[in-house]
């Protein structure tokens, strides 16, 4: 195969809906930071959303072997897009994610992108299938909605919260292939419980207002739902159609978490709008996977 790979296959390279996932991470650190919504803060997703992009390009390039046996289908193993070329789109990707974070936030934002960039290769190449995997996760999201703080106090609760329910979602996503067992499916439903926590714990600080206390706990409610069912019916039946499913809904749902904590400081709108791309990464997922 000769030429530059299409469209469509880019974005199965780099999970493209999954992106929706990630605004509310830097949006949710500013607002627990007392960032203003307005300038610069508003537009560090882009950094995030390249990092991102430039996490999942390397990821398939570093699985590109086990792929070619257990998912030949994706875009390295079928020839679709170049072992060679999916890793220069990686480092450019990730490259441009840590400039444009330096242009939004200055230094104070590449002392944590420049750290998340190294995690996020980190998982990719060397920690995804070890022990310490979800951890390393996890530390990529919490990084993320510090991100959005630019080195200001304020944001540890929100990141702990993202911290703990992608470490729920990257433990059981190791079962999609082979299925699950009931204590990944356990781990993931409890962490889950524990993201609505904190942020519950959060919300009953004086400076959070009633009204704000009730949508995000809204919020949350939705975020149960979405995310903790179908991590129930992975425990019931831990194999890899409920594991995949939960894992989708676990990279969905993460929006609800998100708009929960944005709701909980009064950040309506970016809240109604972090909790709508939810629906629509469900519905782009009917044509690219994000996982």
């Amino acid at each position: 195969m000769t030429g530059l790979p299409a469209v469509r296959d880019l974005a199965e390279l780099v999970r493209l809906p999954a992106a929706l996932s990630v605004p509310g991470d830097a949006w949710s650190g500013a607002a627990w930071a007392g960032v203003s919504p307005a300038g610069n803060a508003a537009l560090m997703p882009c950094g995030s959303v390249l990092l991102y992009w430039s996490g999942m390009a390397l990821n398939d390039w570093a699985d590109r072997e086990v792929d070619a046996v257990e998912r030949p289908e994706r875009v390295i193993p079928s020839g679709r897009v170049p072992a060679g070329t999916a890793l220069v789109i990686a480092g450019a990707l990730g490259a441009a994610g840590i400039a444009a974070t330096a242009l939004v936030g200055g230094r104070q934002a590449l002392r944590i992108s420049v750290p998340l960039a190294v995690l996020i290769a980190t998982y990719d190449v060397v920690a995804k299938d070890s022990p310490t995997g979800p951890l390393v996760m996890a530390s990529t999201r919490g990084l993320d909605v510090l991100l959005g703080a630019a080195g200001a106090p304020g944001a540890a609760a929100p990141a702990a919260a993202v911290a703990v329910h992608t470490a729920g979602v990257t433990l059981l996503s190791r079962g999609e292939v082979h299925g699950a067992t009931p204590a990944t499916a356990a781990a993931a439903l409890a962490a889950t419980g524990t993201a609505i926590g904190v942020l519950v714990a959060s919300t009953l600080q004086d400076d959070v207002r009633t009204s704000h206390r009730f949508l995000a706990v809204a919020f949350a409610t939705l975020y149960a739902a979405a995310v903790g069912v179908p991590q129930a019916r992975a425990l019931a039946a831990p194999d890899a159609t409920h594991a995949r499913a939960a894992t989708g809904a676990g990279i969905g749902g993460l929006t609800l978490l998100q708009a929960a904590w944005l709701a909980a400081r009064g950040r309506i709108l970016p809240a109604i709008v972090v909790a709508t791309s939810g629906p629509l990464l469900r519905r782009a997922a009917r044509v690219v996977s994000p996982t």
